[in-house]
């Protein structure tokens, strides 16, 4: 039982992180789109590629399904959606389930 509870909020922290990265991904995109951070600044550049790198794989899946919306991008919202479905309710129905079977 105590794995199982260590391993329900190992997985709520990163699902935490994730939404948390997304975010500060997303107000970053919007702040090159205005030009307001320059990405001729090396740590800049670093730092929206590894972001990139991180959530890429993220968006691609649900860009496919997604319309254009041309400059909109609705991914990191339907991603961050989905990631408060599962910390809100998929994870801990699934604990509770293990809990009971245990």
């Amino acid at each position: 039982m105590f794995i199982i509870e260590i391993l329900y909020q190992i997985i709520q922290f990163l699902l935490q992180i994730l939404s948390w990265i997304i975010i500060v991904q997303a107000i970053l995109s919007w702040l090159v789109a205005f030009n307001v951070i320059n990405t001729s600044n090396q740590f800049v550049r670093q730092l929206l590629y590894a972001l990139d790198r991180i959530t890429e794989p993220l968006y691609r899946p649900i860009r496919r399904i997604l319309p254009d919306f041309g400059a909109l991008d609705l991914a990191p919202l339907v991603v961050l959606l989905i990631i408060q479905i599962l910390s809100g309710i998929v994870l801990p129905r699934l604990m509770q389930a293990a809990l009971v079977g245990a």
